[in-house]
């Protein structure tokens, strides 16, 4: 389970596979890790391409905190027999950051509506529990522009927060322009001490927002 309200899960770095059978018919799950759309498409072609004589590819993908982007396919098999049950299974798992292709082999023996949702369903849930689970850290960046006579403050206010400065830059006219990284939680407490040990100077020029991951 995640660790905090801010928290999520996610798969451990690297490809994971895991397969069974149903009535003659392979079904072998794949599952990675993915931070984005694009990685996770790059990733079922790789599936695709492993796998170029398999029947069907069929996935879910699931990334992002809010908002949260969802994704499935199946791949020609009956409409909601093969993506629903793979994304239901990344859900039920409570994983995010995380695409599962399911590579069907055809045995033969037709499995029908049911059978199909049971087989992709467990096939998604048997690689995903087998994989090592890793827990997001929401964090976000602020890009700031301060007077130089303040950088001792805004050094001391990050590192009470157990934040990072990186990307220091300063211009003709003794400003500092600074990128700030913290937990997502503790964005507000930056922001505010910034602020106040500023006397409102501080100038926010950019926000943006990512994730760190540890193992559990």
């Amino acid at each position: 389970m995640a660790t905090d309200a801010n928290a999520q899960q996610t798969i451990a770095p690297g490809s994971h596979t895991a397969e069974m059978q149903v009535k003659k018919s392979r079904f072998i799950g794949h599952a990675q890790h993915v931070d984005s759309w694009d990685k996770a498409q790059l990733y079922i072609q790789q599936i695709k391409e492993q796998h170029p004589k398999a029947r069907h590819w069929c996935f879910g993908f699931r990334c992002g905190v809010n908002p949260i982007q969802e994704r499935s396919s199946d791949d020609g098999e009956p409409t909601g027999t093969a993506g629903s049950p793979i994304l239901g299974a990344i859900t039920g798992e409570e994983l995010s950051d995380t695409v599962c292709v399911v590579v069907r082999y055809f045995g033969g023996v037709k499995l029908g509506a049911g059978g199909l949702i049971r087989a992709y369903g467990r096939a998604a849930r048997l690689v995903l529990r087998e994989a090592p689970i890793s827990i997001l850290i929401p964090r976000s960046s602020l890009r700031i522009k301060v007077d130089s006579v303040y950088v001792g403050s805004v050094y001391e206010i990050v590192a009470k927060i157990n934040g990072v400065a990186s990307d220091e830059e300063y211009d003709a006219d003794a400003n500092l322009t600074i990128t700030l990284t913290c937990e997502t939680d503790r964005l507000e407490q930056l922001r505010q001490g910034l602020q106040d040990s500023t006397r409102g100077g501080v100038v926010f020029l950019q926000e943006g927002d990512e994730s760190t991951y540890e193992n559990n």
